[in-house]
């Protein structure tokens, strides 16, 4: 059965000097600052890229636990980093990279390197993006 989700944003006024608010349905932003000088400078607020880095950190992190579990193992850990790149110049976001760390008693690389590959290719975020996706990952 299908799951959705849903967020909503406003704003006002010019691309430049306007400002809007987003919102989640589960409050967890609720009227969230967000401008021109957030996304593209360091105004203080959200931007798009920061919550698409936070969607795709969170669901690959996810998508790798499950894929552990299905090989037989737990983490204790695992702590990832996105950076989402949006170039200006081409307008569009050009490169999602992940920073992975994580603890996993009794893993040998290999098969780490297996949950990475998979997790890497269908999380659902990773899915839903038309970019390069790259990642880093260690086990600690």
């Amino acid at each position: 059965m299908p799951i959705k989700r849903n967020a909503s944003a406003h704003w006002e006024g010019s691309g430049k000097e306007g400002k809007g608010t987003v919102s989640t349905a589960s409050t967890v932003l609720n009227q969230t600052q967000y401008s021109f000088n957030t996304r593209f400078a360091d105004g203080v607020g959200t931007n798009p890229e920061e919550l698409v880095a936070a969607a795709h950190a969170s669901c690959f992190s996810m998508k790798l636990a499950f894929n552990l579990q299905e090989a037989g193992f737990t983490a204790d850990s695992i702590d990832t980093q996105c950076t989402i790149t949006l170039d200006p110049a081409v307008g569009g976001i050009t490169e999602s990279h992940l920073v992975v760390k994580a603890s996993v008693p009794g893993i040998d690389s290999e098969k780490f390197q297996a949950a990475i590959d998979d997790a890497e290719k269908n999380c659902p975020i990773s899915k839903l993006f038309n970019t390069k996706i790259t990642v880093d990952a260690s086990l600690a």
